[in-house]
């Protein structure tokens, strides 16, 4: 059995600053410029633990910030195999409130997969299934 939790219409955070003057969307790309500086030791030192315990190289991960705009999302619960029936639902969600998938060169189908699949029951996985949405 497949729990799914409430579909909603996301407007993530950059999307926001359409509405706010130019000189704030420059102080806020600032702010994440020095977030991400202040990540960057942290980021480095989880690279240098993991790479320690798990004799493997990450020196190939990096820290990066997405600028998705209007998404759709869901909390998809249970096996892989079944997110169609998800996609499929969210895809009647946006038919229903006037919105249609936006996919393109830029914006993508995104999965945030916040389960273990290696420790926990293929029924209990929780993926957050994002997509780029625009008005129809």
């Amino acid at each position: 059995m497949i729990s799914y939790v409430i579909i909603a219409i996301v407007a993530v955070a950059v999307s926001l600053l359409i509405s706010i003057p130019v000189t704030a969307n420059i102080s806020v790309k600032k702010k994440a410029e020095k977030d991400l500086e202040e990540l960057t030791p942290l980021l480095q030192l989880a690279i240098e633990e993991a790479e320690k315990k798990k004799k493997q190289d990450f020196s190939k991960v990096e820290f990066l910030t997405i600028e998705e705009g209007l998404c759709v999302q869901c909390m998809h619960i249970g096996p892989f195999d079944d997110e169609p029936g998800t996609i499929a639902r969210m895809d009647q969600y946006l038919l229903e409130n006037g919105y249609e998938n936006d996919f393109s060169k830029e914006r993508f189908h995104h999965e945030i997969y916040l389960s273990d699949a290696r420790r926990v029951a293929p029924e209990k996985w929780r993926t957050v299934i994002r997509h780029p949405i625009k008005r129809r």
